[in-house]
């Protein structure tokens, strides 16, 4: 309520800019896209895979990304990673998926935004890659060795030197090939860190356009390739000069996210109303004007608990921990399942739903997390200690909900039908409630 105020009441030209530059610097920008790349990494507790390893993999994820290390070199470290899976977190990357060309297919998707498994056994129908593509490529992986460390729970990486991936038609082992690209040298080298080298330099044509393609996508709803991890020939940018172009500033900014992010929020698309014109409102590729989705689980559960003044519990969490500080793909609870939250278990974008469902209405309407979080909070009642009057708990609770003050036809509206109803403690409260179950405070635009 008072960050409403103070931006509200700020006259300088520049307080966009500068709310902007403020929210950049908060604990929850980092931990946002913390969560988002523990989803893309597939960090989750299985069979293979303790929650002692979950818990160190995420940790080393979270430190970097809060140390502000760039996302090209937190990817170098990741390919290129060996040791012990303790003692270096990185190289968890290979012990959660060992299948080499499971690997290969989720490292072209994830840094690359190319899905190449249809290639596996037929040149793809839909894309450039043929079978020869996609075994040359799997080639850069195929000498990654791992064994038992004294801990069973723990493995070390390493590089083994030899071995390849038979092609299936040709009966024999590929040479290393960059997809869309030439033959590797890789001689007396670790293929993976020649393979890295070539995905992280400025001319690779993949990197920098992918990784600024999920940003755009994160904030405007919809990529410019979409979706964002399968861009083919047969389904091109939306605006190619665009994506070239972002991806070209973000190699400018050397991979440092938020600089990429501040120009995206500042721009006048970001900024465009849900409202569009006749001509323009089915347009949903060209960012005529934004688009309508609902918040995803994690970030609506803790919006629901700070507008409420409510705490969650989560594993290995203290009391009041985000949801989007959960480390473990695999823990959560009834409301982040029911609204969509991502299992992790494998590393496609489309695991995150925002698709609004009938359980997750019921679940609102019905369920224990508004009513509870509504009465246990406490605010109605404190307000009315504090001997507000109905009208200022409802601008109050607009505010908090909305972000804007309610319409003078709303707030008489609410305040006759309270006054009528004599219990201003149970009207209010249904207020909030209705507040928290309406499309204005579920849906961003």
């Amino acid at each position: 309520e008072s960050e409403y105020k103070s931006f509200m009441n700020d006259t300088h030209l520049d307080k966009r800019a500068r709310l902007v530059d403020d929210l950049l610097k908060r604990p929850e920008f980092t931990d946002i896209w913390i969560m988002k790349w523990a989803e893309l990494l597939q960090i989750r507790s299985f069979r293979e895979f303790s929650y002692k390893n979950t818990l160190i993999y995420f940790d080393w994820l979270k430190k970097r990304v809060k140390e502000g290390v760039p996302i090209d070199k937190i990817v170098y470290d990741l390919l290129t990673s060996s040791g012990h899976s303790f003692e270096n977190p990185a190289s968890n990357f290979y012990k959660i998926e060992k299948d080499v060309l499971k690997r290969s297919e989720n490292i072209a998707q994830v840094f690359m935004g190319r899905q190449i498994q249809c290639a596996q056994c037929h040149n793809h129908p839909f894309d450039r890659w043929s079978m020869n593509d996609y075994y040359g490529f799997a080639a850069f992986f195929a000498q990654i060795g791992s064994k038992i460390a004294e801990d069973p729970r723990a493995e070390i990486i390493y590089d083994k030197r030899s071995g390849g991936v038979n092609h299936p038609v040709l009966k024999k082992a590929l040479e290393p090939v960059f997809l869309g690209g030439e033959k590797a040298d890789v001689k007396g080298r670790d293929r993976r860190e020649v393979f890295a080298e070539w995905l992280l330099a400025k001319e690779n044509p993949y990197f920098a356009k992918n990784i600024a393609n999920r940003v755009w996508e994160h904030f405007l709803g919809r990529g410019i390739i979409h979706p964002v991890d399968d861009a083919r020939l047969s389904n091109p940018a939306s605006n190619g000069p665009l994506l070239d172009a972002l991806g070209q500033r973000l190699i400018g900014y050397k991979f440092d996210l938020k600089q990429l992010v501040r120009d995206i929020c500042l721009s006048n698309v970001y900024q465009r109303s849900s409202q569009s014109l006749a001509q323009n409102a089915s347009d949903i590729k060209n960012f005529s004007h934004a688009g309508i989705r609902r918040i995803r689980a994690e970030v609506l559960l803790d919006t629901i608990n700070q507008v409420t003044q409510t705490k969650d519990k989560f594993k290995a969490l203290p009391t009041g921990a985000k949801a989007v500080e959960i480390a473990d793909g695999n823990s959560g609870s009834y409301f982040l399942t029911t609204f969509g939250r991502a299992s992790r278990e494998t590393a496609c974008a489309c695991e995150v739903s925002v698709e609004p469902n009938l359980s997750q209405a019921l679940h609102l309407l019905n369920g224990d997390t508004v009513n509870k979080k509504i009465v246990s909070g406490g605010l109605i009642r404190n307000w009315l200690k504090e001997k507000l009057s109905v009208a200022e708990i409802i601008e109050k609770l607009y505010v908090i909900c909305y972000t804007r003050k309610p319409s003078a036809n709303e707030s008489d509206a609410l305040v006759a039908k309270i006054v009528e109803g004599k219990n201003y403690q149970e009207g209010l409260e249904d207020v909030f409630w209705a507040l928290l179950n309406s499309k204005e405070f579920l849906f961003v635009r």
